[in-house]
C-alpha cells in the first residue's frame, strides 16, 4: 500500500515551522512566541474557516510568512515562499523583494509614505507597534475568493490600542483595518507574489487621532 505524502513544512501552521527552525535561523537567537494569538485572538475574530478549507489554509500559509519576515533573519530559509522568485506591493506601488523585506521590515514596505508614519529601521518598526498593540495585533481572512494559482482573499487586521504610539497616548479602543490581497503561488502553495490592497492611512490615523506627525 503506498503510503500518502507527507503534508509539506510550510502548510502545517506557524507553530510547525517554528519547532522545525534551528535557533541559529532566529534573528535575536530567541524563538518568537505567539502565546497571545492562542489566548486571545479566538475570541476575537470574526470568521471561523472550518478545518481544512481554502480559507483555512491562506490564514495558516499567511501567518507562516509573517513570522518568518519577522524573525527569521535570512530569506533562504524563509519556507512560505518561492524566495528567488517572490516579490511583494501595496496599492500597485513598487515591488519589494526579499532581500529588501529582510532589510527594511515588513512594516516599513506595507505601510510606505504616510503623513501618520514615519520611516523606521527594521527593529525600531516593529518596537513602534508592539508597544502600540502590546496585547497583539492580529490577522485573519474573511473570504477566499478564487482557488490557487491566483488566490484572491479578503482579510482583517486588528488590535487593542492600549500603548503609546510615537508619542500619542493610547484610547483603549480596538482599531480595525480592512483590505484584499492578490497571491500567486506555486504547485505547491508556496508563495510567488502578493499584492496587497488597502488604506493604510485610515488605519494610522485612528492612532494619532488624525493628525498627522510632525516632521
Amino acid at each position: 500500500m503506498t503510503s500518502a505524502p507527507e503534508t509539506p513544512l510550510w502548510l502545517r501552521g506557524r507553530e510547525a515551522v517554528i519547532a522545525a527552525t534551528p535557533a541559529e535561523h532566529w534573528r535575536d537567537g530567541e524563538t518568537p512566541d505567539y502565546h497571545l494569538s492562542h489566548e486571545i485572538m479566538p475570541g476575537q475574530r470574526t470568521s471561523f474557516p472550518s478545518e481544512g478549507s481554502l480559507e483555512a489554509i491562506v490564514e495558516s500559509i499567511v501567518q507562516v510568512f509573517e513570522m518568518e519576515v519577522s524573525y527569521k533573519k535570512e530569506p533562504a530559509t524563509w519556507v512560505s515562499m518561492v524566495t528567488e522568485r517572490f516579490r511583494t506591493n501595496v496599492n500597485g506601488g513598487p515591488w519589494a523583494d526579499p532581500a529588501a523585506i529582510a532589510d527594511q521590515g515588513s512594516y516599513n514596505i506595507l505601510i510606505g509614505d504616510s503623513p501618520f508614519y514615519a520611516a523606521e529601521t527594521f527593529e525600531s518598526s516593529h518596537h513602534v507597534f508592539h508597544t502600540a498593540f502590546p496585547t497583539g495585533f492580529y490577522w485573519e481572512v474573511l473570504e477566499v475568493l478564487s482557488p490557487p494559482p491566483v488566490i484572491a482573499f479578503k482579510w482583517r487586521h486588528w488590535g487593542a490600542f492600549t500603548g503609546e504610539y510615537k508619542g500619542r497616548q493610547p484610547t483603549g479602543e480596538t482599531i480595525e483595518m480592512f483590505g484584499m490581497s492578490v497571491a500567486r503561488v506555486s504547485a505547491d502553495l508556496r508563495l510567488e507574489e502578493v499584492e496587497h490592497y488597502y488604506d493604510p492611512n485610515s488605519f494610522l490615523g485612528n492612532l494619532t487621532g488624525g493628525c498627522p506627525l510632525s516632521t
